[in-house]
């Protein structure tokens, strides 16, 4: 090879190193963010009905979708008080609405043939700039949606999805003055509100190329070179936005952002009451945290500016928890596997910090395991008294928490080192059923849970006594009998014969088994959960669902399952207190055929029919 060579080689290593380095800077804050409030406002709160596809799906025609205009009031509408609230729920940013897909800009657009509130809508004014002015005066970080389609705007190829306007391809007359109009509008945004962050919806239609976005981002970073581009940009942006669905696997990319509703509606829709409970929404957060992302939290404003009652409270509520564990929160990342602790973990920036996410009281300790460094400190956040916790064998400890110290959502324990703290694979006891059944140390608990570890990873060894299902002709010949122990296997052998590896990682938080043909999926629950327990990712149709031997039906709520949309919902069952077991629940859910799950990477939901 040639030394010009090596020097080309080495120069564009150097400028690959640099721009990483550079992109590094600018994400930073949005990396350490962790929550952000997603503001979908615009005239079809009027009507509540779906944002710009109401009319796109020929729900209702163009002429009645166009005269919410007549609507649009933002008569009590308080920038001040949403800042406000938005502060309060814990969010470090805000992304709003500048302009949906129905092409309405909440700005006073003076690009030509704009479709605008303050020219076009009841309340005659500008709503945007008031909210942006107010977000920069909170300290905030300011976020500005803009849809990449117009399909009002008379040269846009697209209007409905039945009705094309011309074929881009071939009038590339109109299609200019279609890209004209937008770069106006962009440029208008940039020099009004130099925001922090571009969120880019709507690429679908056409290509990068197409919308010319390396146009786009010159025009956007000449007044912020540090300006934040989301994924919706082609291969363009910064950071992956995934959409409704909590992802099951960690997305791939190093930045990025689950954008996600508090019931099933974008915009405010009156008739919408499916609202999730505080405690899904800062589970959910906990889920994007432990995988080193962001949660985008929406709300839809009233068209007189107001915020339904039932948002303020998940905000409120959202806000005591941030609040009272702000440090384990933002600035932290990725943290460890489910082999190592039961429920969701963090880590500090200088991994000296290790955050255990617990959404359940445990009944006999929590397990943390294959920790092989040595443990400095342990203590709960919010909590003031001692912590106990002690090695039980081969790095693998047990961590005590007063019942008082538990939170009524998710308990966060502080777990310090004085290094970066150094893994190992996570070991657990093997036992034989005539040691698990025999009274003596470990503890009842601790057996139990080595055997459902155990199982869950295909090693059943109760197939050597032959347990049947019902547990018939089953006898302990142990003279220094468990008795709690063998009250337990009695109780669940529908769960322990014959049953195998469960379902990997991400799909559920715990241990799970499956029957033989993988028909029968086995939930092991631990201590008292917080609030629903939730599947992940299931494809199949669910016919019951109940506690394995007492016989309670159990029911169970879909969330985020957009009948479009070939991503599952979230399966949330609620499991009585009254019910649960002294050591451990399990649950049975029979599905329809063999267990299907859904493993891709969750991305952007790109249609709405």
């Amino acid at each position: 090879m040639s030394f010009r060579k090596i020097l080309t080689i080495l120069s564009l290593t150097l400028l690959y190193i640099q721009a990483s380095a550079q992109k590094s800077d600018k994400m930073q804050w949005f990396a350490d963010a962790k929550l952000g409030i997603f503001i979908h406002w615009g005239v079809y709160s009027v009507n509540g009905i779906s944002e710009s596809w109401s009319f796109y799906n020929n729900y209702v025609n163009y002429p009645t979708y166009k005269k919410q205009l007549d609507g649009f009031t933002a008569t009590k509408y308080n920038p001040t008080e949403w800042v406000d609230l938005i502060k309060e729920s814990g969010a470090k940013y805000a992304v709003i609405t500048s302009k949906h897909h129905d092409g309405v800009s909440l700005w006073d657009s003076k690009a030509p043939l704009a479709l605008t509130i303050p020219k076009d809508g009841k309340a005659k004014k500008d709503v945007l700039s008031p909210f942006v002015s107010a977000l920069k005066k909170s300290g905030l970080k300011t976020g500005i949606y803009f849809s990449l389609p117009d399909w009002s705007y008379p040269h846009y190829d697209v209007f409905t999805r039945e009705h094309k306007r011309y074929d881009a391809k071939k009038d590339t007359t109109q299609w200019r003055k279609f890209l004209n109009y937008q770069q106006l509008q962009l440029k208008e945004l940039s020099n009004a509100y130099h925001p922090d962050l571009y969120w880019f919806d709507g690429d679908w239609e056409h290509s990068a190329e197409e919308w010319e976005v390396p146009q786009i981002k010159n025009i956007l970073s000449k007044k912020n070179p540090n300006v934040i581009f989301n994924s919706r940009l082609g291969a363009y942006g910064d950071y992956e936005t995934p959409e409704q669905g909590v992802p099951v696997l960690k997305p791939q990319a190093k930045y990025w952002e689950l954008c996600y509703t508090m019931n099933d509606s974008w915009g405010y829709q009156p008739f919408d009451t499916h609202y999730k409970s505080a405690n899904m929404i800062i589970r959910t957060l906990v889920d994007c945290i432990s995988m080193g992302g962001n949660l985008l939290l929406d709300i839809g404003p009233k068209a007189d500016g107001t915020i339904a009652p039932e948002q303020v409270d998940i905000l409120k509520k959202l806000g005591r928890w941030t609040k009272k564990h702000s440090e384990a929160i933002y600035g932290t990342e990725t943290g460890l596997s489910a082999a190592h602790f039961n429920g969701k973990t963090a880590l500090s920036k200088d991994k000296k910090t290790l955050y255990l996410f617990a959404d359940y009281q445990a009944n006999d300790g929590l397990a943390l395991n294959g920790i092989q460094s040595k443990i400095k400190n342990v203590s709960v956040i919010g909590y003031r008294g001692t912590i106990n916790y002690k090695n039980i064998n081969d790095n693998n400890y047990l961590i005590n928490i007063p019942k008082a110290a538990y939170d009524q959502e998710v308990t966060v324990i502080k777990v310090t080192f004085d290094e970066p703290v150094q893994l190992r694979p996570a070991k657990t006891l093997t036992i034989s059923v005539d040691e698990l059944l025999t009274n003596s140390k470990p503890s009842t608990h601790q057996k139990l849970e080595s055997v459902i570890n155990e199982i869950s990873k295909g090693n059943n060894i109760f197939n050597k006594v032959n347990l049947t299902i019902d547990g018939a002709g089953f006898e302990s010949s142990v003279k220094n009998l468990d008795t709690a122990a063998y009250n337990w296997v009695l109780k669940n052998t529908e769960a322990l014969s014959k049953t195998q590896t469960g379902i990997p990682e991400g799909h559920y938080q715990g241990k799970t088994f499956l029957s033989a043909d993988k028909q029968n999926l086995f939930l092991v629950v631990e201590g008292q959960p917080t609030g629903p327990i939730a599947i992940k990712g299931l494809k199949n149709k669910i016919n019951r669902i109940r506690i394995v031997g007492e016989g309670t039906i159990l029911p169970y709520e879909t969330y985020n399952k957009l009948y479009w949309s070939k991503i599952p919902g979230i399966i949330y069952i609620p499991i009585p207190t009254e019910r649960l077991d002294k050591h451990f629940t399990i649950i049975n859910v029979l599905v329809e055929g063999p267990i299907d799950l859904y493993r891709e990477h969750v991305g952007v939901l790109d249609q709405n029919n």
